[in-house]
């Protein structure tokens, strides 16, 4: 009984901890955009601006993800319909936290 408790508690322990980030080196020069792709909300619609071609995940805070929408123009309008909360909004290398309330 003692070694399955010291187990359960030494598993807890190695699971909780963090893991190791490594920043990943870039390989060649700077490949900046004139314009980098834009989030805005207001409310429960959402603008996505200068991501043509890119697409808007949606994840909520366990990670699951709970939409993708493909953007089709440099500026796309959605109204999203998702229940009270926080989620996650990604397209390309920008990412944002909201809060639908």
């Amino acid at each position: 009984m003692m070694k399955k408790t010291l187990f359960l508690a030494l598993a807890a322990f190695l699971f909780g901890t963090a893991g190791i980030c490594q920043a990943q080196a870039e390989t060649s020069g700077p490949d900046t955009e004139l314009a980098t792709a834009s989030i805005v909300i207001k409310g429960s619609t959402i603008s996505v601006y200068n991501a043509e071609g890119s697409k808007l995940e949606i994840f909520s805070l366990t990670g699951t993800r709970v939409g993708i929408v493909n953007i089709d123009s440099n500026a796309k309008t959605i109204s999203l319909s998702l229940k009270k909360g926080c989620y996650i909004l990604k397209v390309n290398n920008v990412v944002r936290k909201v809060s639908i309330n």
